[in-house]
């Protein structure tokens, strides 16, 4: 005979009502309730129908996560902890790679949709707002501003590019280059080239920004690009790479050439990624909150869920995290 809610009620003590809530994620619900509860449905066998609580709600307990490259260093990491967070929350999170691909991430969001997903995350530079709001589920973009959109969650990626600027300088480098934004593409964290930028502008250091192809950005190889650059600028003594990825090729390509780091070429990466620690030596990098951001980013979905007021615009703190390239 099949075990009902009534059983793990029972079973945990509590009111079916109060097990029902647990099981539907509505209401504050405590962290020793909520266990109550599992541990009962665990020891009884209790399996509750997915199907059915999803058709009742008009929504599941899953929420998809659309990234263009799962194995880069950030999105990994990324996915990491949100994934970690939701199950904290007793939610189910569903992955898809997009590649950057603009029809597949539109394929992806309908098929989000049909799927009653309680909400999505989505990291896209190609996705256009008209495409996304016309979804009727929370949509929360990292990375990413839409005017007029649920919400989205990003670092202060300006900041970001003064601090990395004010590191070189202060650590003696006249000829800089930064490495990594897209060509003609426009996102938040190329405002990166900006910070860096206004500060050797006003610092009078010379510096020139080198952007990176589709090719580069979607196959993540960049030392072909990288080489070429410190042939074509051979006084450069310092870099600023818009990612850890990018950073640690550059690492490599120094000591195919012979150029010794930090002594002839001083190094800073852009995230704070496990890889900026495998490097040696280890990188010198902005430290971006990805465990805050993908906390919040989970929060306004389960905030909208709840039809409470979400900001728009939501900005997370950066900070320089000096190691062994600088």
């Amino acid at each position: 005979m099949a075990t009902t809610l009534k059983d793990v009620a029972k079973e945990a003590g509590l009111a079916v009502e109060t097990v029902s809530r647990v099981l539907n994620n509505r209401g504050y619900i405590s962290e020793k309730t909520r266990k109550k509860v599992n541990d009962a449905m665990q020891k009884i066998g209790y399996r509750p129908n997915i199907v059915a609580r999803t058709l009742s709600k008009g929504r599941s307990d899953a929420i998809a996560v659309i990234v263009p490259h799962m194995v880069h260093p950030y999105f990994s990491q990324m996915l990491s902890e949100i994934e970690q967070y939701a199950a904290e929350k007793q939610y189910q999170i569903f992955i898809s790679n997009s590649t950057g691909d603009l029809q597949k991430e539109t394929s992806i969001l309908e098929l989000c949709e049909n799927s009653l997903v309680a909400g999505v995350l989505i990291f896209s530079r190609r996705v256009k707002p008209e495409i996304l709001k016309k979804f009727n589920l929370p949509i929360i973009t990292i990375e990413r501003f839409i005017e007029g959109g649920t919400g989205c969650v990003l670092c202060d990626n300006y900041k970001g590019g003064q601090l990395a600027a004010e590191e070189l300088i202060k650590k003696g480098c006249k000829n800089l280059l930064m490495l990594g934004s897209v060509w003609q593409s426009k996102m938040p964290a190329d405002v990166r080239e900006d910070g860096f930028m206004d500060v050797c502008r006003k610092n009078g250091v010379n510096a020139k920004v080198l952007t990176s192809n589709a090719f580069e950005y979607e196959e993540m190889e960049y030392h072909e690009s990288i080489r070429k650059a410190l042939n074509e600028f051979p006084d450069t003594d310092g870099i600023f790479c818009s990612s850890d990825l990018i950073a640690a090729q550059v690492l490599q390509v120094a000591s195919m050439i012979g150029k010794k780091v930090p002594e002839d070429l001083k190094i800073i990466g852009f995230d704070d990624t496990q890889l900026s620690r495998l490097t040696t030596p280890q990188l010198t990098t902005i430290h971006q909150p990805i465990r805050e951001m993908a906390r919040l980013s989970l929060d306004m979905i389960f905030d909208t869920l709840e039809n409470k007021e979400v900001t728009e615009r939501n900005v997370l703190d950066v900070n320089l995290v000096v190691r062994g390239t600088t």
